[in-house]
Parts: structure tokens; sequence; C-alpha cells
């Protein structure tokens, strides 16, 4: 009985003064909304890039032709023709945890059909990329190893290429266009994957088997990167480090040398790519959160008014038998309630705001259930810790020097 006569006691009290209990609790609305929304909106940023990591397919591995730093000079990925066709083969039967690998090629490259023409990436591949990639088809299928070994001129295009040449992926499925002048026989259109990453259009691309691309497009004799697939996630280690073993033994590399070569699983891209959402989400959790920390001050400043205006209440109290303790469980529960109260509202507030941004402007935004609760425990947790000092306080009055205070 008497902890719910504190808790009416304290109701009493913050309505016989609404407004000025609103406005402290404004401060705890602002600052719970500013959290919950910039939350959200980092939380969206790293599940949208995590998708998209997603996309490569599954336990993929990249080798790329060329060295971040060699000889103190940064030459890129891609930069340099260091892989051969040998190397792949050499992989695939060597490495252990290697399930699939594809050789590639890569060339951007102005692409035509009748009287439309569009500008995109060519790439060479393996008929196992489809696999490695996990890239199913909307129509038709992949080339084959028969393809691989004459060269053919035939290939298999995204469904942005399909669109932009022919109008719609299945009008696409069938039809010829020159690469380079050198006509290409469309076997399969790919289904969309949408943008990687990095914000590329996946699906603005035109594959083909990859000797076709060395032989009559690029010209090129080395092999610009190799997409691999990893047996298991377990593997994933064991094969990245089992591939850059082999590839250096290949390619005469001794201890202490620069790799001519990189190396990266999709852990790593994955790791990477969500780095920078990481310290985003942090960075704008961060600057929100100053706003609970201005409305701590809030609530601590308009506690220690109250105590001074309700000085004789409190001496009345203690006069009559009322414990020091009494008096602070009431004044913390006013503390805490207009902090809860203000937390609640701040979460619908944040809710509103993503989900306002997420239509307004397309940004991708997910609101975790934890993230609420945390959001309303802390705000809580808040009003308790700037509340304690005018509480504490308030308790120590003496109850003689409170009845006298004018």
């Amino acid at each position: 009985m008497k902890i719910a006569a504190t808790f009416r006691t304290a109701g009493r009290a913050l309505l016989r003064n609404k407004l000025r209990s609103l406005l402290t609790a404004l401060g705890i609305i602002i600052g719970v909304g500013a959290v919950i929304a910039m939350t959200s909106i980092g939380a969206g940023a790293k599940s949208q890039v995590e998708s998209q990591i997603a996309s490569l397919g599954d336990n993929v591995i990249i080798v790329i032709s060329g060295s971040t730093t060699r000889s103190g000079i940064n030459t890129g990925w891609g930069s340099a023709g260091t892989l051969t066709v040998e190397d792949a083969d050499a992989i695939l039967r060597e490495a252990q945890g290697v399930a699939a690998v594809s050789k590639g090629v890569r060339k951007p490259m102005r692409i035509a059909a009748g009287n439309q023409n569009w500008f995109t990436t060519v790439q060479g591949e393996s008929p196992s990329y489809f696999d490695v990639r996990k890239w199913p088809f909307s129509f038709g299928e992949g080339f084959t190893e028969r393809d691989v070994i004459a060269a053919a001129k035939v290939c298999v295009v995204g469904n942005t290429i399909a669109k932009q040449i022919f109008g719609s992926a299945e009008a696409a499925l069938g039809q010829t266009m020159r690469v380079k002048n050198v006509p290409f026989t469309i076997v399969g259109v790919l289904v969309a994957k949408g943008n990687n990453f990095m914000g590329q259009d996946q699906d603005d691309v035109v594959i083909m088997p990859y000797t076709s691309a060395m032989k009559r497009i690029s010209g090129d004799k080395k092999l610009r990167l190799i997409t691999i697939k990893a047996e298991n996630t377990e593997s994933l280690a064991i094969a990245q480090q089992q591939i850059a073993g082999v590839l250096r033994e290949r390619h005469g590399i001794r201890p202490g040398q620069d790799d001519d070569f990189t190396v990266r699983s999709q852990e790593d891209i994955a790791q990477a790519a969500t780095a920078t959402t990481k310290v985003m989400t942090i960075l704008l959790a961060a600057i929100a959160s100053v706003s609970l920390l201005v409305g701590g001050i809030g609530i601590m400043n308009i506690m220690l008014v109250s105590v001074t205006e309700r000085t004789r209440e409190i001496g009345l109290r203690l006069a009559i038998g009322a414990h020091g303790r009494d008096v602070l469980m009431q004044f913390l529960i006013e503390a805490a309630t207009i902090s809860l109260l203000g937390g609640i509202v701040g979460i619908l507030l944040g809710v509103g705001i993503s989900q306002l941004l997420s239509a307004r402007f397309d940004w991708p935004t997910l609101i975790s259930p934890a993230s609420i609760v945390i959001a309303f425990l802390f705000s809580g947790a808040v009003g308790v810790f700037f509340g304690f000092y005018p509480a504490r306080k308030a308790a120590a009055l003496d109850p003689i020097d409170a009845l006298r205070h004018e």
C-alpha cells in the first residue's frame, strides 16, 4: 500500500504542472526518437550491404590479378595480368576445400543489336560461373564446356541488357547482338540481382565463354580474376590459405616478397563493406545520445526546482512520520515517470521518422525490437540517474527547517 500511495502522490505532483512535465519530457522524447531513427538508418544500410554481399553466392572466394602493394607501388586490383588459365586449373586440382572455379576476363565495351547500342561490361567466364554465383536463368540456359573449347559465339546477358536492347528478358532470348562487330547469339537471360555492395548494377553485363572473350574480343592471354566456390563455410579460411599457397608456388614468390595477386573471401568483402556502416551507426547513435544527456540534465533541473517549491510539503510529511526513503522514492518515481513516458513517445516518434525517411527518400531502415527495448530501459535509467540527486536532497531535508521555509 505504501508503494501504491507513493505512485499516486508522484502522479498528482506531475499532473499539477502538466506543461512543465511535458516540456521536461521533451528532451527525452527528442533523444530517444533520434536514437531510434538514427540506429534504424544505420542498421538498414548494414542489412542492405549484407544482402548485396550475399548476392555474390555462397562461400565465394575471389582471386584478383595484381596486388594492392607491390614494390611500394599501388598497382590496384585487376591492373596486371598475372593470373593464367593454368593457375585456375591448379587451384581446382591442388587446393583443399575448393568445389568449383570460374576463369574470368573483363572488358568494358559497347554492344549493339539492330539500331540499339549500349556500353557495358563484357565478361568471359567458365560454365561453372553461374553455379558459383548461384545465379539462375529467367529464360534459356548457360553455355557449355563444348562452347568453351570451340570459343563459340554465344553469350548470356543480364536483365538490364535484355530490357535496354531488346525491350524484355523473354524477347532477348535467341537474338543476335554484336560485340566488337562479332555476332553473338544470346542463349540465356539471367534473373535480376540488382546492385552490388559497390553500387554497380550486376544485371548490366554480358557473359560469354572465357575463350571467346580472350580470342574474339579482348585479345588477353591472361586472366583478370578467378571466382572460386569453397565446399562449405567451414572450409572457407582453409581454402583461402590453400589458394594463396598454390599461387605463390606457381608464381615463384619467395617468403617476404609481395604477392602479385589478391585473394578475398566473401567474409573479407563483407567485413570491409560493413565497416563503414558500423562506424556510421555508432556515430549517429552517439550524436543522438547527446539529446538524451541534455534531457536528463533537464529532468535534474526541474526536479531541483520541484524540491525547492515543495520544501514545506516535504517537511510536513517528514514531521508526521514519513521516512526519508519514502520521500526519496517519491521523487525518484516522478523523475522515472517523466523519463519513461518521454521514452515511449520518443520510440513512437523514432519509428514514425524512420518510416517517413524510408518512404520519402527510399532509404533502407531496419528497426529491431532489441533497440526499442534498450531505448525504453535507457530512458528509465536516465530518469533514475539524473533524478537521484534531487530526490536525495529532498530526503535529507530537516523537518523543522523545511517547515520554516517560505
